[in-house]
C-alpha cells in the first residue's frame, strides 16, 4: 500500500489561484465592468479635454492616473468583498481549518487580483497610445520604451497598500457591511489621491492633505515611473508606511477573526 505525497506549498498556491480565477470568470458582468471601467473613465473624462490629449506629459499623466485607478479598484474590491463573502461560505470556512495555514490562499489571492488588475491596464494603455499624445513622449526619444513595462509592475506594486486595506476590511466586515465600506473609502482616496482630477488643481488645503494619503503615493510613483514627473520629497515613505500600517491592521484582523471562528 502506498501512501500520496502531501501536496506541496507551490501546487496549493496553484489549486486555490485556479479555483479563485475560476470563481471569478462565473460572473463575466463583473470581470468586463472592473476591467473596462478604467478605460471608460479615460474615453469619457480624458479623451474630450484636447488640452490634455494634444499634451504628451499630460497625456502619459492621465495614463497612468487611470491605470492606478484599475489596480487600486481590482485588489481593494477583490479582498474588500471577497474576503467577506469567503467568510460567510462554509466550504471556505471548512477550508481555513486544513493544516496548511493562511498563506497559500492569500497568496493565490494576490495573484488572481494581480491578473485582473494586469487586465484592466491593458484597455487603458490601447487607449492612451490611440487616442492620446502619450506615444510622442516615446517616438521623440525624450523617454525610453522600457518604461512602460516598468511602469505596468510599478503600477501593481503600488497596489499593495489597498491589498492590505481590502485584506482589513473583509476580514472585519459582513459582506453587505463590506461593500458599503469598500465604496465609502474607495471613492474619496481615489479622488483625493488625484487619480480623477491632477493634484495641482486641487486647493492649497487638498493637495497638502493628499499629500499623506496612500493613493497620492502611489499616483505620485505611478505618474513619476511613466513620464518621469510628479515625485514629491515624502513619496516612498509615505507609501512604504502605509503598506506597513495597514499590513499589521490586516495581519490583527485575519488573527481575531480566527480567534473568534476557530477557538
Amino acid at each position: 500500500m502506498t501512501t500520496a505525497a502531501a501536496p506541496t506549498r507551490l501546487s496549493l498556491i496553484k489549486t486555490h489561484a485556479t479555483a479563485q480565477i475560476l470563481e471569478q470568470l462565473r460572473i463575466p458582468v463583473a470581470v468586463i465592468s472592473s476591467v473596462i471601467f478604467p478605460a471608460l473613465a479615460l474615453l469619457f473624462f480624458v479623451v474630450p479635454q484636447q488640452g490634455v490629449v494634444e499634451d504628451p506629459a499630460a497625456s502619459l499623466q492621465a495614463v497612468a492616473q487611470l491605470a492606478l485607478f484599475g489596480v487600486m479598484s481590482s485588489f481593494l474590491f477583490n479582498y474588500g468583498i471577497g474576503v467577506a463573502e469567503e467568510r460567510q461560505n462554509p466550504w471556505s470556512s471548512y477550508v481555513r481549518t486544513l493544516p496548511v495555514g493562511p498563506l497559500p490562499g492569500t497568496l493565490a489571492r494576490a495573484m488572481t487580483a494581480m491578473l485582473f488588475a494586469l487586465l484592466s491596464l491593458i484597455p487603458v494603455l490601447i487607449l492612451g497610445w490611440l487616442l492620446t499624445a502619450a506615444p510622442e513622449a516615446f517616438t521623440s526619444g525624450d523617454l525610453p520604451w522600457w518604461q512602460v513595462p516598468v511602469s505596468v509592475v510599478v503600477w501593481l506594486l503600488c497596489g499593495l497598500p489597498f491589498l492590505m486595506l481590502g485584506l482589513f476590511i473583509g476580514y472585519m466586515c459582513t459582506s453587505k457591511v463590506a461593500i458599503a465600506v469598500t465604496q465609502v473609502v474607495f471613492f474619496p482616496l481615489a479622488f483625493a489621491g488625484g487619480m480623477m482630477l491632477p493634484p495641482f488643481l486641487f486647493p492649497d488645503w487638498l493637495n497638502t492633505l493628499s499629500l499623506f494619503l496612500p493613493s497620492r503615493a502611489a499616483r505620485d510613483l505611478a505618474v513619476f515611473t511613466l513620464s518621469g514627473d510628479g515625485l514629491h520629497a515624502t513619496t516612498i515613505l509615505c507609501i512604504t508606511a502605509w503598506t506597513l500600517l495597514l499590513g499589521v491592521l490586516a495581519l490583527w484582523a485575519n488573527r481575531r477573526d480566527q480567534g473568534r471562528r476557530f477557538r
